[in-house]
């Protein structure tokens, strides 16, 4: 059973930046990021595989940056540029399956219990 914890987030200004990270345990192929606004479905932003490829949402491409340390069985997603429609509660996720494209939620098997990012303008 995967267990996954986040922690990082925070209240920055737009044009702000960010680090979430997400403590890991357990052995699974596939991690990501996904985030949920209110009144919205969630939606993934980026992932990882084992072999470090990696996908990203449009909306985040050159903002964001996902990245792993094996060693310290950590997930991270650098956030830089933030804006406002950045606001939501952003968990991570796994997969023992290979992530080809940024997969739909329900595609994912365990989940974080999130963390709040607000981007204020």
């Amino acid at each position: 059973h995967v267990q996954l914890v986040e922690s990082g987030g925070g209240s920055v200004q737009a044009g702000g930046s960010l680090r979430l990270s997400c403590a890991v345990s357990g052995y699974t192929y596939c991690l990501g990021w996904f985030r949920q606004a209110p009144g919205k479905e969630r939606e993934g932003v980026a992932t990882i595989n084992g072999d470090d490829t990696t996908n990203y949402a449009d909306s985040v491409k050159g903002r964001f940056t996902i990245s792993k340390d094996n060693a310290k069985n950590t997930l991270y997603l650098q956030m830089n540029s933030l804006k406002p429609e950045d606001t939501a509660m952003y968990y991570c996720a796994e997969s023992p399956a290979r992530c080809i494209v940024l997969p739909p939620p329900r595609t994912m098997r365990h989940w974080g219990q999130g963390t709040q990012v607000t981007v204020s303008s």
